[in-house]
């Protein structure tokens, strides 16, 4: 729920997606069962009289509410503490990087729940006195492309998302939730005659193979695959030296359409042949070596 005279804010938008986007797995894996997921913004003017621990002024108001299992009241207040978690599979730092996104923004955020009620969290934004721009005025285009793609993240939502922004790209998408079962998957593709255009490996996974572990081998399969580390931590030294490990590209999370279908567009585009040629003669050598042994030693 948006209303139409909702001010601006001068905002990360990375980081800003990255915050709704983290809460919203909270509140699915908090549904099991289903149930709604209410977002909601609204104009709001805190005096002097407020509660919250913000200047007086204008403020937006975010709320995103679920209906899920709700938390324990001795947990609402280490939740957004680093490290702090009750899944298995999980950093915990999902809810302390929001805190420390919005607190870097001048804003707050605040949680409220009652158990078998549901949850919500409210995010309070300073207002800017700028006009917010229009949704025509972005220079970014996305780029509608074809061929195959496959995605490993082991974050089940979040593959999920990267499948369908890459169909609507244009692509076909195979998804899958660690290392080790998207290089068996890749094996397969090659072995049908129908290969991946472009691989995007999530860079770690927690108790399994990460896309950092895994393109060693990937690469060992195939030197020429074209791989796109992908991981929501861009400060991550991989990220920023992506091409010292093997990989072609960079696909920050959360996922931008526009910013996903440039990289696929234009990793797909090189084609193979881009690979380092020290790459490709170790495989052409390899594959030659093997021939010969097939062939009793014949050239």
């Amino acid at each position: 729920s948006l209303p139409d005279d909702l001010w601006s804010a001068e905002v990360d938008r990375s980081q800003f997606s990255q915050i709704i986007q983290n809460i919203a797995i909270n509140a699915r894996e908090a549904m099991p069962e289903g149930g709604t997921v209410k977002i909601r913004a609204e104009n709001n003017a805190l005096g002097p009289q407020s509660e919250l621990p913000l200047e007086e002024g204008r403020y937006i108001k975010v709320s995103i509410q679920d209906e899920g299992i709700g938390i324990p009241v001795e947990r609402l207040s280490k939740i957004f503490d680093p490290y702090f978690t009750t899944k298995k599979r999980s950093s915990g730092l999902g809810l302390a990087a929001a805190h420390s996104i919005i607190k870097n923004h001048k804003g707050h955020i605040a949680v409220k729940s009652q158990i078998g009620a549901g949850t919500a969290f409210y995010v309070y934004l300073p207002a800017s006195g700028e006009k917010a721009p229009s949704k025509g005025s972005s220079q970014e285009k996305v780029l509608v492309g074809k061929g195959r793609v496959l995605i490993m993240d082991d974050e089940e939502m979040v593959r999920e998302i990267a499948g369908k922004m890459a169909k609507q790209l244009g692509y076909e998408a195979e998804l899958s939730p660690d290392g080790l079962l998207a290089i068996e998957a890749y094996k397969k593709a090659n072995v049908s005659g129908k290969p991946f255009d472009a691989v995007i490996m999530d860079l770690t996974v927690p108790d399994g193979m990460g896309g950092k572990e895994a393109i060693k081998e990937l690469l060992e399969i195939d030197p020429r695959a074209r791989v796109i580390v992908s991981s929501g931590y861009s400060d991550d030294p991989i990220m920023a030296n992506f091409a010292e490990y093997g990989f072609r590209g960079v696909a920050a999370k959360p996922y931008n359409m526009e910013e996903l279908s440039r990289t696929l567009h234009n990793i797909i585009k090189e084609g193979p042949e881009h690979s380092s040629g020290k790459r490709r003669s170790r495989s052409f050598n390899r594959s030659s070596q093997k021939l010969k042994r097939k062939r009793g030693g014949r050239n």
